[in-house]
């Protein structure tokens, strides 16, 4: 059966998402859009406004134009908004890159995204400079000042103001974030105008964000949950957000008590933190009305753990970076709250659960692979025609890869993964290119990656190598740690004569899953 939530579904208009975010600019020109957490310094509406109209004018003055690539490296930070919303102005496209990535893995991506100029900090600056000339990138503009890069305060020069270019909705990309899907190594995520505006409308038919709220913008605006659900939708609500540029449990919650935070998006590890931390006393929250988790299932007990703690709702969502990102969340009435469950489908959004031997559509209560359909969805992977393919369907149904049922009232549980990827507190990390990793090491023949559940983490990436000459564990985890960013490291290594594999060569990963379980459950 096909289920839908109990929200009317909701208009969304075909428009270009800065004026569609930045709608309540004049209004509420006063008013604080953004703050920098660390020192206080604040934008308002009009001062963001105005700054994302004349950093896109400067762009335009070199020659950036509609469709072009641009890449930000950053931490969090208030001209991170500036520098997306600048732009999307001018039909560009954002290709968002974490900051902790090697200088191989930003080369990478800003390679196979086509990216013309990089926007980084100075602390990124030495591996930023190494990847964008691997990469061809034209100019580096940097947040401050550093040796062979151009101040971003460049380009707020008023030396005149853009304005919207005609886009269309539907076809135009804007912003390129890069996800791992169910498999493989991570592929560009094509979404549009029309995808990132249609979220933003399904998640305010969802009833929790509010113009006198202050938001804490704690996650990365490189992943698509701090990207959309805070930054872009706390703007279109017209509530202040507060940035922080790494998590720390003390400053979070220094700042969350210092700016009277209301509503907190956060993910898993850090409910953990808040639930059973001791440093949490010191500290009063009175505001805090509304804790939103997503980006990793959030289990009922530590739910309910945060929510007698500190006296707030906890709602939690689902998501991908494919669905721009919400397709569910934990309805509004705190009384029709189920702990547990990622909650009912998001307006104008269908859901299904399919057997995963047939495809065939299974009932309430019944467990398969998640499957959703809506305006959300991307228009597919960049330059991978196939791997869309195998992700969404002929009927424009989309695989999560994700397991789990719906009960009698929609309310959706996820309960396991049928797809590869590993959730290292929230954030994708792909077996495959961890394989490759470890298969470049001299000494090793082959080699498999799982996830090994964590307390802390979720999941944290084991690997079963077969050697071909004599290494020791420490120096290959050595190995990997040197190739990748910190969130993929290997915290797990087991030597074993062979890997199982199909006949035709495919990593038996399901079987080597299970028998981690088994030994886990044998303790």
């Amino acid at each position: 059966m096909i289920f839908k939530g109990p929200y009317p579904d909701v208009e969304i208009p075909e428009t270009a998402l800065t004026p569609f975010v930045m709608h309540r600019a004049s209004e509420l020109a006063d008013k604080a859009a953004l703050i920098d957490g660390p020192t206080g310094r604040a934008i308002s509406y009009a001062q963001l406004s105005d700054s994302i109209a004349i950093a896109a004018h400067n762009l335009a003055q070199r020659g950036f134009s509609k469709g072009e690539v641009i890449g930000i490296l950053s931490p969090n930070c208030p001209e991170y908004a500036i520098a997306f919303h600048a732009t999307a102005t001018l039909g560009g496209i954002v290709t968002p890159i974490n900051p902790l990535y090697t200088h191989h893995e930003i080369a990478h991506q800003l390679k196979d995204a086509g990216a013309r100029f990089l926007v980084c900090t100075p602390m990124c600056i030495d591996k930023a400079s190494q990847a964008a000339k691997d990469a061809n990138v034209e100019e580096i503009f940097v947040f401050g000042e550093a040796e062979g890069a151009t101040p971003f305060a460049s380009l707020l020069t008023d030396n005149g103001r853009a304005t919207q270019v005609e886009i269309n909705a539907r076809e135009d990309l804007v912003a390129l974030p890069y996800s791992s899907g169910t498999t493989g190594l991570p592929k560009g995520v094509m979404l549009t105008h029309y995808n990132l505006v249609a979220n933003i409308r399904q998640m305010e038919g969802l009833c929790y964000f509010y113009e006198d709220d202050t938001l804490i913008c704690v996650l990365p605006l490189f992943h698509i949950y701090g990207l959309v659900v805070v930054l872009n939708m706390g703007l279109y609500t017209g509530a202040t957000i507060v940035t922080m540029p790494r998590f720390e449990m003390e400053s979070f919650l220094k700042t969350m008590q210092d700016y009277d935070v209301t509503l907190a998006h956060i993910v898993p590890p850090i409910v953990l933190g808040l639930a059973k931390s001791p440093v949490v006393d010191n500290y009063r929250l009175p505001k805090l009305r509304t804790i939103f988790s997503g980006a990793a299932p959030l289990g009922a007990d530590l739910t309910r753990a945060c929510m007698d703690r500190l006296g707030c709702v906890v709602r939690q969502g689902y998501g991908m970076t494919e669905t721009s990102p919400v397709t569910h969340s934990s309805p509004a009435p705190p009384r029709e709250l189920k702990f547990g469950s990622v909650g009912v489908p998001a307006p104008n959004t269908e859901c299904k659960i399919i057997d995963l031997e047939t495809g065939e559509m299974l009932p309430a209560g019944e467990r398969g692979e998640v499957c959703v359909r809506g305006p959300q969805v991307m228009r597919g992977y960049l330059n991978s025609p196939d791997a869309t393919a195998e992700t969404i369907d002929p009927h424009g149904w989309l695989h999560t890869g994700d397991i789990g049922y719906a009960d009698e009232d929609s309310h959706f549980f996820i309960v396991d993964r049928a797809k590869e990827l590993i959730k290292y507190k929230g954030f994708q990390v792909p077996p495959a290119e961890l394989e490759a990793v470890l298969l470049s090491h001299p000494c090793i023949a082959d080699a498999a990656v799982i996830p090994c559940p964590d307390d802390e983490a979720g999941e944290v990436p084991k690997a079963i190598v077969v050697l071909k000459q004599e290494s020791d564990s420490q120096s290959i985890l050595d190995y990997v740690a040197a190739r990748v960013a910190p969130h993929k490291r290997i915290r797990y290594l087991e030597f074993v004569d062979k890997i199982p594999k199909s006949p035709s060569g495919k990593i038996l990963r399901r079987v080597l899953v299970d028998a981690e379980r088994a030994k886990a459950e044998a303790l």
